[in-house]
């Protein structure tokens, strides 16, 4: 009975045809009629040979056929009409189509006597000559060519059924009752390949090459044939074949015998095959049923396993073949003739347009773009990479090596390769399909099976979604993350969170997709034109986001709002900086690996990152990415997320309007400095905003960049004259400070605005305090960090301090002694003096220049007359003191003397350690001297001497000894100390060290020179100019003789004025 069950059923398609009316001709049913025959069934079951079993023709020997009346019906014979009573309706008894469609798939009958009257029903409809003569009537506007065999007048109807489909250009229309028996016939021939008699006979080969194992029956030598389809080896024909049946199986599954029985059961039950009157509606799609089953799985409903494994031989199919799929034909045909012709195996050709697609929006026609998009949606890869086979071959390597500890088939082998992109690991032809099927993943959420399992419950809370296989027209691509990833951050104030599962989720899916601009379709579609306008060479990974954020203020309003937002993410969460976070984690690792370990949401990483930028563990891909990300946060204030949740009160009270990072800084620091100096109760900018205050000013010091005033009004100065010095470690701004007598009005103002802060404010410098930063721990730990500087400079002289950092500290005094105004202790200290005594200077300044030392010079004249009050005087001989030692910290004597220096001094000039040579080689070339400036210069530092010996450190170290011995009871100051020096050199009875007995003489000298060249300003001058004469006995002497012969002449002259009387002075 085996060749009765393999009887040419796609003959059947007589009756198919003979259902419906022919013009000019009988009814089906009289044809039918007709062609009928009573079979000697006893006979049959005796001459049925299996030929068909071992890939022939079937052969059989029925009894010559007998032509019955109209009304014959298989249900009128007694063989049939118990099997009919039992398993078929009884709406269906009158029909002899439905008859058969009701027996055939009978397990029962198969092997009954009632198969074979059945299989020589159907054999003897094929020997009536008048089925070809209907078949070509019914469908004549389809069948062109003289063709004569059965099998190719049936294939050439599927043809014509499949080119209308694709909408192919010349196609001739086929009526609907056509196209119904069409697919009928291909139904039938479902399970058996021997029943498409065009596609046996085109693969017999290829089945005996490719399928010898592979028994007939139940579809699975279609299935063989269709996993060898693009074998080198398969034939054309075959191919060829093979494709036009997959084709049908896409507009109607029950082409497939085995995906219509697998998934019967599973079909019913989730409802996804409503009309079955329709085999050609939109339920008998193989899309439908995909997106139907598909949605059920994803909802977490049991599918059975048979039926979800023929679906995922059938999404690899359609994965692989893009002719399968009409959409794509149809709309794609342009962009496959430009850019993928000859590509039409293994998925290629699909992947070409998806390249297209995501490469440039623009070359792509939009329906094709949304076939792509659909395609991807039926075949769902993301649930299965293996689905993609072009994925799959390109990347399986990197799966072997980077994800081998994941089940294969798993979905987080999709989230694994992402991990890896532009890894070492990677390789590059996976990259590429990775990121063109990313792209139209990322297009619809639902395309991520962790993601949808994970977040349905809050999309549809929150974003209001549809179901998995539903989409909705008005919804853009990638709103539904946009608006997950929005509320994944919100805090419990803001209300309305995610759930903590779907939050881990989106924040994975956020850290891989910032790879790549063109895996966030919102961006994206919103920076279309400003990526082509300002980011167009920027190709790199990575590339094109930081080159949007260099470029914030000129994108236009809808771009920049969606970077912003993506900015103000990665400020809180900056593992989204994926690239960054690689490049920096031996850093990482080194110093910041418990805030790694820790962080939720603070932006502590970063600014861990931000605080060792300068470790021996950051690399120059690590330093320039934290750099970027400083940058781009001083643009906004709410790019800094740190800052951002300690300030955005205080900003909202005190800085409205203002969003810039760096000037929301200024206004907020300007705030707390003002109310520190008047000493208010209470401080306008709270506790937590200060301290997170203190951590952005100090960030902002390490880099010009980051102060874009600053660096915009210097950029010209910084490329004449720090061209060669590198950004970082405040390099470049400490190259301005070295250069600021060439630097541009506008430049210059800048710079001595910052100087003034860093001052006030040392730990803002921040060259300072790196350099210094061991010398700090040493010697200033327990001083307050704005007078940091004061505590280094009290110990630059120890015997522990680093060479590196006194050369900084000098640097700094040198600074602070050109204006009063970068020296806030002695501002505070002489704040009365300087309006006092130095009024002209401060008249004939203006307000953007420096005064270059003068008010400092003048008040160091005024310590010398011994007019200053105590404050300012202890803070002007420590000036003193220190210029003594230092020729540089006196800028006057610098200006004037340099050219002097160079001539006469050369030697001590050039010594590394300055002692106050240089001083003390200008007082002894005083002569020699010839500019009048540095003539003046010097004879103020003698004038300045003899106020104070701790003025003069070569005298003073020459007379230590003494100083001990003779006038350890006289304090110093107000030329105390010198005034008993000097009386001990008068005083025989007195020895002195001989190199304090010389230099105490050539001090006298040089003074007598000084008093001759540069007169007496005044009482005081004169007074000290007699204390400190050679002279001074004699001169104390005359005047004390003529105040008493004044005072002689008075007693013996009387008065001189007139005597009056007692009553006028009554009066």
């Amino acid at each position: 009975m085996a060749a009765c069950r393999r009887v040419p059923l796609m003959l059947l398609m007589s009756v198919l045809l003979y259902m419906h009316p022919i013009r000019g001709q009988k009814s089906a049913n009289s044809v039918i009629a007709n062609t009928a025959v009573r079979v000697n069934i006893q006979a049959q079951n005796q001459a049925a040979v299996p030929a068909a079993v071992n890939g022939g023709s079937p052969v059989v020997a029925a009894s010559p056929p007998r032509r019955r009346t109209s009304g014959w019906k298989l249900a009128e014979e007694g063989a049939c009409r118990e099997d009919l009573t039992r398993l078929c309706p009884k709406h269906s008894w009158n029909n002899n189509l439905a008859v058969l469609e009701c027996l055939q798939d009978r397990k029962e009958v198969w092997w009954s006597e009632r198969y074979c009257l059945l299989w020589n029903y159907k054999l003897n409809l094929t020997t009536d000559p008048k089925f070809e003569s209907v078949a070509v009537e019914v469908c004549k506007t389809t069948i062109t060519d003289d063709v004569h065999s059965q099998g190719e007048v049936i294939a050439c109807l599927e043809k014509g059924l499949v080119r209308e489909a694709e909408e192919q250009p010349g196609v001739h229309a086929i009526r609907p009752d056509c196209k119904k028996a069409i697919m009928r016939v291909a139904e039938l021939s479902s399970d058996d390949f021997h029943l498409d008699r065009y596609l046996y006979f085109s693969c017999r080969e290829d089945r005996e090459r490719f399928c010898e194992n592979t028994p007939a029956g139940e579809g699975r030598v279609y299935k063989c044939l269709f996993n060898h389809k693009f074998e080198e080896a398969m034939s054309e024909k075959c191919r060829e074949a093979l494709t036009t049946r997959q084709k049908l199986i896409t507009q109607d599954y029950k082409v497939s015998y085995s995906l219509a029985k697998a998934c019967k059961t599973d079909l019913r039950k989730y409802r996804c095959s409503v009309d079955t009157n329709m085999p050609r509606a939109r339920e008998a799609r193989l899309s439908y049923l995909l997106l139907c089953l598909e949605s059920a799985v994803h909802r977490g409903r049991t599918v059975s396993g048979e039926c979800q494994g023929e679906m995922l031989d059938y999404r690899r199919m359609l994965m692989e073949d893009f002719s399968l799929s009409p959409e794509i034909v149809l709309h794609c045909r342009g962009e496959i003739e430009a850019h993928c012709s000859g590509l039409h195996r293994k998925g290629r050709t699909l992947h070409c347009l998806m390249r297209v697609g995501r490469e440039d929006m623009g070359t792509i026609d939009n329906l094709c773009q949304k076939a792509l998009q659909t395609l991807i949606q039926e075949a769902d890869p993301g649930a299965d990479y293996r689905i993609d086979r072009a994925l799959n071959e390109a990347c399986e390597s990197v799966i072997q090596t980077a994800c081998k500890h994941i089940r294969n088939g798993d979905p987080m082998i999709l989230s694994c390769l992402m991990e890896h992109l532009y890894t070492e690991k990677m390789v590059e032809d996976c990259e590429h399909r990775l990121l063109e099927l990313q792209y139209f993943i990322a297009r619809d959420w639902k395309l991520d099976p962790i993601l949808y399992k994970k977040c349905q419950g809050d999309a549809s809370r929150l974003c209001h979604t549809h179901s998995w296989n539903e989409t909705s027209e008005m919804m853009p691509p990638g709103a539904i993350f946009s608006c997950l990833y929005r509320h994944a951050y919100r805090t419990e104030e803001q209300g309305r969170r995610l759930s903590r599962d779907c939050k881990v989720e989106v924040q994975r899916i956020l850290h891989q997709r910032a790879l790549d601009v063109k895996l966030d379709p919102e961006l994206q579609r919103r920076c279309m034109t400003d990526l082509g306008k300002w980011c167009s060479e920027k190709t790199e990974s990575g590339q094109e986001l930081e080159c949007l954020q260099d470029h914030l203020e000129e994108l236009v309003s809808e771009c920049r709002d969606v970077v912003g937002n993506l900015t103000e993410l990665a400020s809180e969460d900056i593992q989204i900086e994926t690239l960054l976070m690689r490049a920096c984690e031996p850093v990482i690792q080194s110093h910041c690996h418990e805030v790694a370990d820790n962080q939720i949401d603070t932006g502590d990483l970063m600014e861990c990152l931000v605080q060792n930028k300068h470790q021996k563990e950051m690399n120059d891909k690590c330093a320039v990415g934290v750099t970027h990300f400083q940058l781009v946060q001083i643009k906004d204030f709410r790019f800094s997320y740190k800052f951002k949740m300690a300030c955005k009160e205080d900003v909202l009270k005190l800085c409205p309007n203002i969003k810039k990072k760096v000037d929301v800084v200024l206004c907020l620091s300007t705030t707390v400095r003002n109310d520190t100096l008047q000493d208010v109760k209470e401080q306008r900018v709270s506790v937590k905003c200060r301290k997170q205050l203190r951590v952005e000013e100090l960030e902002m010091s390490e880099d010009v960049r980051l102060e874009p005033e600053l660096y915009d009004s210097c950029k010209q100065d910084i490329g004449r004259l720090c061209q060669n010095v590198a950004f970082g470690n405040a390099q470049v701004i400490e190259c301005l400070k070295e250069n600021k007598r060439q630097l541009t009005q506008r430049c210059h103002h800048r710079v001595f605005k910052l100087q003034e802060v860093e001052m006030m404010d040392p730990e803002l410098d921040f060259q300072l305090m790196r350099v210094c930063k061991q010398m700090i721990r040493r010697f200033c730990t327990e001083a307050d960090a704005k007078n940091m500087l004061q505590c280094l400079k009290q110990n630059k002289n120890s015997e522990l301090m680093d060479p590196k950092c006194k050369q900084m500290i000098t640097k700094r005094q040198i600074t602070q002694n050109t204006d009063y105004r970068l020296n806030p202790v002695l501002r505070k200290s002489c704040k009365a003096d300087i309006p006092k005594f130095c009024q002209s200077i401060l008249n004939k300044a203006t307000g953007d220049s420096e005064l270059e030392g003068q008010v400092v010079s003048c008040l160091k004249l005024k310590y010398a007359d011994q007019r200053l009050s105590p404050d300012c005087e202890d803070q002007i001989r420590v000036i003193l003191q220190e210029s003594a030692l230092d020729y540089r910290l006196d800028p006057q004597l610098q200006i004037h003397c340099t050219d002097e220096i160079s001539r006469l001094c050369p030697e001590e000039a050039a010594a590394q350690e300055q002692t106050g040579q240089v001083e003390e080689c200008l007082k002894v070339n005083l002569l020699k001297i010839k500019v009048e400036g540095c003539k003046k210069e010097v004879l103020n530092i003698l004038k300045e001497s003899k106020a104070d010996i701790f003025v003069d450190p070569v005298l003073h170290t020459a007379c230590a000894l003494d100083i001990k011995h003779q006038c350890a009871a006289i304090p110093p100051g107000r030329g105390r100390q010198m005034s008993c020096l000097m009386e001990a050199l008068q005083d025989k009875r007195v020895r002195l060290q001989p190199e304090c007995k010389k230099r105490l003489q050539d001090r006298i000298d040089m003074w007598s020179y000084a008093a001759k060249v540069a007169p007496a300003e005044g009482f005081s001058d004169l007074a000290m100019q007699v204390m400190t004469s050679p002279s001074k006995t004699y001169i104390l002497a005359m005047i004390g003789l003529s105040v008493c012969i004044l005072f002689l002449f008075g007693l013996m002259c009387g008065r001189i004025t007139k005597r009056l009387m007692q009553e006028q002075k009554d009066r």
